[in-house]
């Protein structure tokens, strides 16, 4: 006796549910720029910020920088309260540009 079993075949993507926004239009500096840093909390964000505030300085001494401290975690028990502010810190801050450090 011979067990032949089917087996349905399923393609694991999906369409396309929304077609998106437009990007903003990138920079052309970030000297003179604020930059926000969001952070997840999860890998080594304390870190990397300071090695990027540190190299972007070098490169763009006038640049600003908004410390993830600020905003609190994008990721975690008040991931929704942080994101729901996150627009209107952003705008009282005078952010030009955002770094979000996600970690895995």
């Amino acid at each position: 006796m011979t067990d032949e079993s089917t087996y349905k075949v399923v393609w694991p993507s999906s369409p396309r549910q929304h077609t998106g926004h437009k990007l903003a239009k990138r920079l052309d500096d970030l000297d003179g720029k604020v930059v926000a840093e969001l952070w997840d909390w999860v890998f080594k964000g304390d870190i990397m910020f300071d090695v990027w505030e540190r190299e972007l300085k070098a490169r763009y001494p006038n640049i600003t920088f908004v410390s993830w401290r600020e905003f609190g975690e994008i990721h975690g028990a008040n991931e929704h309260k942080v994101l729901e502010e996150l627009p209107q810190k952003l705008k009282d801050f005078g952010v030009d540009a955002v770094i979000c450090g996600v970690g895995c």
